[in-house]
């Protein structure tokens, strides 16, 4: 019987969400849809907003509905000529074992060759793509920038921060412990990792940037956007992805103190999500594709098996306890 987890309750104050488990049968299919059955399911800071109700950039999960997530997995029954059996698919599936999606609503048949399907929810999914145009696009590092990635050890900061290596910039990582901060600069190869944890950020960013920053990535707002913003130089990039400081309390989400630096460093400070970007696609796989299969970009993941755990997961991202891009494998 394919299980599926529901919002039971939206999250107040400080409070997670609560969430129902069911086991339903999915609907027989109709003409141009497919029937998807679940291997991966990703793990993501969004959910948060996404089953808070406040206006945003998509609907919000209604209570009663099975939890809006991307997934991956085998089309095992298909009525549309463009997913025949056998194929495999990624896109909003829902957290659930099997899901029967519109074979042209927002999905994406994906051929994985030699790469693992969870692939295709981190370096070669959304997390992967967001990196790519946030750094890229409105980042824009040039070769000698001195760049700055905040939840560098996590799934969009670890492939920003690689694209702005790859660009020939000054790349330093701001992550939580030393041993994501000793991933950074021993296997990613950046410049310099800075343990918010443990000391001053102002300090660090003073000694580890010298010269000041030419562009930060920003996945995590509050008292290090407003640190950072002191340190940007002359017509600096600011590339607003995340705020998932500010997440735990959606009702009083604080903005940067330090705004003012803004004005006079004549900063540009730009926010994005990927529906910026969803007709770009195209571009991101054709980019990422040879630099993950050549191992010029580093694929880092934490999985958690069953959907049982999904509580757990969600929790884990927002405590940091997560090393890569988080995901549930979903047990058959």
């Amino acid at each position: 019987m394919p299980s599926q987890v529901r919002l039971k309750k939206r999250p107040q104050g400080n409070a997670f969400p609560q969430w129902r488990f069911t086991e339903d049968e999915t609907p027989d299919l109709e003409d141009g849809q497919i029937r998807l059955r679940l291997a991966y399911i990703s793990i993501d800071p969004g959910m948060m907003g996404w089953v808070t109700d406040k206006r945003s950039y998509i609907p919000p999960v209604n209570e009663g509905e099975v939890m809006r997530a991307f997934g991956v997995g085998e089309v095992v029954e298909s009525r549309s000529d463009l997913y025949p059996v056998g194929s495999f698919a990624t896109g909003f599936t829902g957290v659930q074992s099997e899901a029967v999606l519109p074979a042209e609503g927002f999905i994406r048949r994906i051929e994985p060759g030699n790469l693992p399907l969870n692939y295709f929810l981190s370096a070669l999914g959304m997390p992967g793509f967001t990196g790519y145009f946030g750094m890229s696009d409105i980042g824009a590092p040039s070769e000698g920038d001195t760049v700055v990635v905040s939840a560098c050890s996590g799934a969009v900061g670890s492939i920003a921060s690689q694209i702005a290596k790859l660009a020939g910039a000054r790349v330093i990582g701001i992550a939580g412990g030393p041993e994501k901060c000793k991933l950074l600069t021993e296997q990613f190869g950046l410049e310099g990792a800075i343990d918010y944890k443990s000391g001053s950020i102002k300090d660090c960013l003073r000694e580890q940037c010298p010269n000041g920053i030419d562009v930060y990535f920003d996945n995590v707002g509050g008292e290090i956007l407003d640190t950072v913003l002191t340190r940007m130089n002359y017509k600096g990039r600011v590339v607003l992805c995340g705020g998932i400081s500010q997440y735990g309390d959606m009702d009083s989400v604080q903005g940067p103190k330090n705004y003012l630096s803004a004005i006079t460093h004549s900063l540009t400070l730009r926010g994005f999500t990927m529906q910026d970007y969803l007709l770009q696609i195209p571009e991101a796989v054709e980019v990422l594709t040879p630099l993950v299969e050549q191992r010029k970009l580093r694929v880092l993941e934490h999985v958690v098996e069953g959907l049982q755990n999904f509580p757990e997961a969600f929790e884990m991202i927002f405590a940091g306890r997560n090393l890569g891009k988080l995901m549930l494998k979903v047990e058959q």
